[in-house]
């Protein structure tokens, strides 16, 4: 009876390290749960929902416009925001006249970049002469509840150490699992 009873704590134990040697290793470094907090980024992602972040996929490639990001907030590594990349290392963007304008190589007169993830006639409010250049490691970021979002336009770019990764999938509420790609951008 006791030798059983040794018998079953010990392969209990066995399972435990084994289930945590291959748990920790993919939630440490593969990917993450996050939960939405706010109304920043409806109507795409609604307060509550469960998301899940790939958090290697940026080891082997930088983040893309329209990639939805989790990332530390800057004035406070303790929280974490999610957002949109809109702007990219060595980019400049103007908010004008409620419309992204985007300058780089390929459009050095700039370009307004179209955003079909934005409900319609949502415009994106800036101040209309300030042109904010990104270093070679800077992102800028928006919600995309433009009116009620605390992004770059207030924080100012993220810098690529505060990026945490990309989001995959929503897992909860059921009937929104989805998992996500990178928005294709029209110019």
């Amino acid at each position: 009876m006791i030798k059983n009873f040794f018998i079953f704590i010990f392969d209990f134990i066995k399972v435990v390290l084994i289930s945590l040697a291959i748990i920790i290793p993919i939630r440490y470094f593969l990917i993450q749960p996050f939960y939405v907090r706010g109304a920043s980024m409806e109507p795409n992602f609604y307060d509550s929902e469960y998301l899940i972040i790939d958090e290697i996929s940026y080891r082997f490639h930088e983040p893309k416009r329209g990639d939805i990001i989790v990332f530390k907030y800057p004035r406070n590594p303790q929280e974490y925001f999610i957002k949109r990349v809109v702007g990219l290392p060595n980019e400049k963007i103007q908010v004008k006249d409620g419309e992204i304008h985007i300058f780089n190589k390929e459009h050095p007169l700039g370009i307004k970049i179209d955003e079909p993830y934005l409900a319609n006639g949502v415009k994106t409010n800036g101040t209309d002469d300030d042109i904010i250049s990104l270093s070679n490691d800077e992102y800028y970021v928006f919600g995309d509840n433009r009116n009620f979002s605390k992004d770059s336009r207030s924080f100012g770019p993220v810098n690529k150490s505060f990026v945490v990764g990309r989001v995959l999938l929503r897992g909860w509420p059921f009937d929104r699992v989805n998992l996500f790609s990178t928005q294709q951008y029209g110019y």
